[in-house]
């Protein structure tokens, strides 16, 4: 038999990374990218200026960009996600009674 060269896949469930952008952030990007060029083209038909056009949608872009990275590099891969979820948990419990709790044991 020929031997035969494998290659090894070294990346195996390591998170996607483009750029130093993490996971869900990657489409965020391009979300954004693709909103800065609905804005151009909004502008454009209205009939702004084109100078002026590009100068909002490069300071937009700009703005974006620095957003999307802040927010990869603080929460990482699965951190906006936790604290999204953090948000939906009740601080305090209450209960005033027993009931709850009568019949689900062991009978004594």
């Amino acid at each position: 038999m020929a031997n035969s060269v494998y290659k090894i896949n070294k990346g195996i469930n390591k998170p996607i990374e483009f750029k130093g952008l993490k996971a869900q952030y990657i489409w965020w990007l391009g979300g954004g990218i693709v909103g800065l060029l609905l804005v151009f083209a909004i502008l454009f038909v209205i009939g702004v200026n084109s100078f002026v056009s590009l100068v909002l949608v490069g300071l937009a872009g700009v703005g974006v960009f620095l957003w999307v990275y802040k927010l990869s590099n603080t929460y990482g891969e699965h951190g906006m996600k936790k604290k999204m979820a953090r948000r939906n948990i009740p601080p305090v419990i209450k209960c005033y009674s027993r009931k709850c709790f009568i019949g689900y044991g062991a009978k004594l």
